[in-house]
């Protein structure tokens, strides 16, 4: 019997093999939509001091020929991917594929605009070589089932790795051997744990733009004849195993390369809707309905109990006095007590309640006090975010709601432009929002990527 190719050689074969003209249209139409969502959450970082920080640094680091998003300032290839995935990830605002716990645009998408517009490519190029990541990504996402975070490590800096190996192996023009290599090679430079979580720390939203630039090494070596292995994923120190430890049984090998090709999993990457972690967004949306449809006032409530999955509890819940009084934005973004509060009194949870105005507020950090959990017996993750949110009033009454986000529940892409301009509206008139919107939703037809890269390049 003939041994079974490795998944690494199949998903090469993917890569190499897989042109734009084989890809659905509706596969493109979304995939330009997550792009255009991606610009947009770059440039709403833009003015935040992680931001600045990080342009700082690494222009300190030297300058280069590639586009930053928002900015002037252009820095190597790399240090662009870097600099770009740290914005696109930096308010947690990003697409999210939902099985697999991760973000993938906030990586595949820099390492596609930064070697596209360093090749000389076009906007076919840049869409086709996205896709292919994306897809990668995803598949393997699925089958993690998003246990990654049971070991506490990032499932967007594991995976976007190999996602823009994919991306950078595909615009290098890699055969399908060296394909193997790259990812082999990327093995070895997966990263990436959820501790800044913790503790309001700026470092994981370098996670996604480290992924991509670690690409570009790992398919550069290979591109020169450099080595690495080939069980990548399945063998006995591959990613799964390696990652997952204990819970590398519950892994779906096969569904990494079951239908590869034929069916695009990409599709079931979500718009966020909210500048937060995605284990808090079911918990908003009963919050607000509860908000709209019930009648008190919030010096009404005696405590808010909430009902999370098991997985999300260190994401969102603990510590638990840090998080009912988040000291930074991003302590802000991933604290359920806080968007609880926000939701109560506000009746909304956008950029604006990532502000020090915000989590400073006195009134929200006293309703965030009332604010506890409870790990939900019948939780729907990782197949679906599910949310239970139980209010007790002074008068004896409890108002609950549970509400379930599926992965496969898409936002319009009016809502994805909405959001878009939203995101934009500090950085540039109304007539250059537009301008970029129409580009990015037509970038298939851009003979140049530098027609798009040099729209992006400019001071906010």
């Amino acid at each position: 019997m003939s041994k079974a190719p490795s998944i690494s050689s199949v998903i090469a074969d993917f890569i190499y093999q897989t042109d734009c003209i084989d890809i659905p249209q509706s596969v493109k139409d979304w995939t330009k939509t997550l792009f255009l969502d991606a610009v947009g959450n770059a440039y709403a970082s833009s003015d935040f001091d992680f931001a600045q920080s990080g342009l700082e640094a690494l222009s300190a680091l030297g300058t280069g020929p590639s586009c930053v998003i928002g900015n002037s300032t252009r820095l190597s290839a790399r240090d662009a991917v870097l600099m770009n995935g740290t914005l696109i990830h930096g308010l947690d605002y990003d697409d999210t594929y939902l099985p697999g716990a991760t973000h993938l645009g906030a990586s595949c998408f820099p390492t596609a605009l930064a070697l596209t517009e360093q090749l000389g490519g076009n906007g076919v190029d840049f869409l086709t070589a996205s896709i292919l990541g994306m897809e990668v990504g995803t598949r393997l996402g699925r089958a993690s089932k998003g246990a990654f975070l049971k070991g506490g490590f990032h499932p967007t800096s594991l995976l976007g790795i190999f996602a823009s190996t994919a991306v950078a192996g595909r615009l290098m023009h890699l055969n399908a051997s060296q394909l193997v290599m790259a990812q082999g090679i990327a093995l070895s430079g997966a990263s990436g744990n959820m501790q800044p979580t913790q503790e309001g720390a700026w470092a994981k939203r370098l996670h996604a733009g480290l992924a991509g630039a670690g690409a570009i090494t790992a398919v550069t070596l290979a591109q020169k004849g450099f080595t690495g292995p080939m069980q990548v994923y399945e063998g006995r120190y591959g990613l799964f195993p390696c990652y997952l430890g204990v819970h590398a049984g519950e892994a779906d090998m096969a569904s990494i390369t079951q239908a590869l090709g034929v069916h695009w999993e990409v599709m079931r990457t979500s718009v966020k809707l909210y500048p937060a972690c995605y284990q808090s967004h079911a918990f908003m949306n009963a919050a607000l309905e509860i908000r709209q449809q019930e009648d008190f006032v919030i010096e009404d409530i005696v405590s808010i109990k909430t009902l999370i999955a098991k997985t999300a509890v260190a994401l969102v819940c603990e510590p638990q006095a840090a998080k009912q009084k988040p000291n930074t934005s991003y302590a802000a973004s991933f604290s359920l007590p806080y968007a609880m509060a926000c939701c109560f009194i506000r009746g909304r949870f956008g950029l604006a309640e990532t502000e020090p105005e915000a989590f400073t507020d006195p009134s929200l950090l006293a309703l965030a006090q009332k604010v506890s959990y409870e790990v939900d017996p019948n939780s729907g993750f990782p197949h679906f975010r599910s949310g239970e949110v139980i209010v007790v009033l002074r008068d004896g009454r409890v108002l609950s709601r549970r509400k379930e986000i599926l992965p496969d529940e898409r936002v319009s892409q009016a809502a994805v432009v909405e959001k878009f301009l939203v995101n934009v509206a500090k950085a540039m008139n109304e007539k250059k929002a537009n301008q970029i919107k129409e580009t990015i939703l037509n970038i298939d037809q851009l003979t140049d990527i530098r027609d798009l890269t040099q729209m992006l390049a400019q001071d906010v």
